[in-house]
């Protein structure tokens, strides 16, 4: 994904810009505080990921916290240019076999799609890694987990017919390999000794620093898919109410998709393993950041969070040099041990941020980061649920009002049970289900309210929520009954 840095968009961005560093300054000097124009004239900012391109940059004086703060404010969008970005990763397998994909596989898919779909090849030194058309891109996580980073939409119909034909190009090419894809949140039948690890740099480094914060981390790499919804927002005080609203409900969207009840050939005790492997990936950058409710909280609160985020890496004439533990705040003053005397340039900070995994995550958007992977109609409901929510100004300000009074211990409560018990955990005098039944209908009101006739894509979660039962309890119904206490049955169940 490149994204491009020119000036501050539109009036909200500008009111966002002001509302951060006070009254209006000439007009140069403002979008150098913005962290816009910190390079010669005549040249753009060109901020990469995927890999990053950070030869694009030239900087002519160090980055300032003002600038990492602009940065983020930078992304304030005037509500006509607000736009939906899905996500989503799915496991691809042999028919034959069910082994996960092997990376010479992915590559012979990679350069299938590219010749028959005109897709443009990302290249890692001799290894392909990626595909790019327009503003979608195909990514490879770390255990060759498949992802389409759609691009920035207007509706949920678009939304939709992109994860369509992105479905139709990929089994058009995999079927003829033996391969399918596996709409699941957790890999059901393969330990990690089993998955293949891609040629990525920055992995490599995960791989080696993740069992020394949590006993998870390798897991989140190498067997979890999700599915992921990134949304606009106008103005600081819009973001800080969208933030609230997502973290508040994060939990009630993974019980809603709940789909990863297998581990190794057997339940796991979870309904939702994808999510209660997060709890003990990396405690220093995951979770539900209790202090974007506090009242100081904005633009600059976040940066001071992911300053103090440890480092994984900065690249470099095209190589992952290993920052592991190192401090961001370090190395704005050029005391980062690996890289004596460098400074970071916007790049470094925006790779920074994608090192950082809370349930919702800031960037220049914000991320919906709770779900499993699942089968395709899925993929269009989450983005449908979030969009009704957060969209729509009365939706948005009811989940707020509903919401204001949950403690802190009540959020965290949701966060660690919600992976166990799904929609029947116990929240105040009732369920969580009949919380749940209110925001889905807060959600089909706002999608209404937006007229492009969305409501639809709600419909593929309108029982779990009636029901309170989840994907994840009804592939254990089978499990136990149809399939025999075999869980092989599931990659057709859930084959793309």
């Amino acid at each position: 994904m490149h994204l491009l840095v020119q000036s501050v968009m539109g009036s909200e961005g500008e009111f966002c810009a002001f509302r951060l560093f006070g009254e209006r300054e000439g007009e140069e000097s403002r979008r150098i505080r913005l962290g816009v124009s910190r390079v010669r004239r005549g040249r753009r900012v060109v901020v990469g990921a995927s890999p990053p391109t950070e030869d694009a940059v030239v900087v002519t004086d160090p980055l300032t916290k003002e600038d990492l703060v602009g940065y983020l404010a930078s992304g304030c969008k005037s509500k006509e240019k607000w736009r939906i970005g899905t996500e989503h990763e799915k496991f691809g397998f042999e028919f034959g076999t069910l082994r996960p994909m092997k990376y010479e596989q992915i590559r012979d898919l990679l350069n299938g799609l590219a010749e028959r779909f005109d897709w443009d090849r990302i290249m890692e030194g001799d290894y392909v890694i990626g595909l790019k058309q327009g503003k979608q891109s195909i990514s490879l996580e770390p255990g060759g987990q498949f992802e389409l980073s759609g691009a920035p939409l207007e509706t949920l119909h678009q939304t939709c017919a992109e994860v369509n034909s992105h479905l139709y190009q990929v089994k058009a090419v995999a079927e003829e390999m033996g391969i399918g894809f596996l709409g699941i949140g957790f890999q059901p039948k393969w330990g990690l000794k089993d998955i293949p690890i891609m040629p990525k740099g920055r992995y490599e480094i995960m791989r080696n620093y993740m069992p020394k914060v949590g006993t998870l981390g390798l897991d989140m790499m190498f067997r979890t898919c999700t599915v992921q919804v990134n949304l606009d927002f106008s103005s600081e005080l819009d973001m800080i109410r969208k933030f609230r609203a997502g973290l508040a409900l994060q939990p009630i969207a993974t019980a809603i998709f709940a789909n990863s009840p297998f581990t190794e050939g057997k339940p796991n005790g979870y309904l939702s393993m994808r999510s209660h492997i997060w709890t003990d990936t990396d405690n220093n950058r995951t979770g539900m950041l209790p202090f974007v409710f506090d009242d100081s909280f904005g633009f600059e609160q976040y940066v001071d969070y992911a300053l103090d985020v440890p480092m994984y890496f900065v690249y470099r004439n095209k190589k992952y040099i290993d920052c592991t533990g190192l401090s961001f705040r370090d190395f704005m003053v050029g005391k980062l041990p690996p890289l004596p005397g460098e400074l970071p340039t916007l790049n470094d900070w925006e790779n920074h941020l994608t090192t950082i995994f809370p349930e919702v995550r800031l960037k220049r958007y914000l991320e919906m980061r709770g779900a499993d992977g699942g089968p395709w109609r899925r993929l269009c409901a989450l983005p449908a649920f979030w969009v009704g929510l957060l969209y729509d100004e009365i939706s948005l300000q009811n989940v707020l009002d509903m919401t204001a009074d949950w403690t802190k211990e009540e959020r965290e409560m949701l966060r660690r049970k919600v992976p166990v018990t799904g929609l029947k955990t116990p929240f105040r005098d009732g369920l969580l289900r009949h919380v749940a039944e209110d925001v889905l209908n807060m959600s089909k009101d706002g999608l209404e309210r937006r007229g492009y006739k969305e409501t639809g894509f709600l419909k593929e979660v309108t029982e779990i929520v009636r029901t309170g039962v989840t994907p994840a309890e009804k592939l254990l119904e089978l499990y136990h009954g149809k399939w025999g206490g075999s869980v092989d049955p599931v990659f057709e169940e859930l084959l793309y």
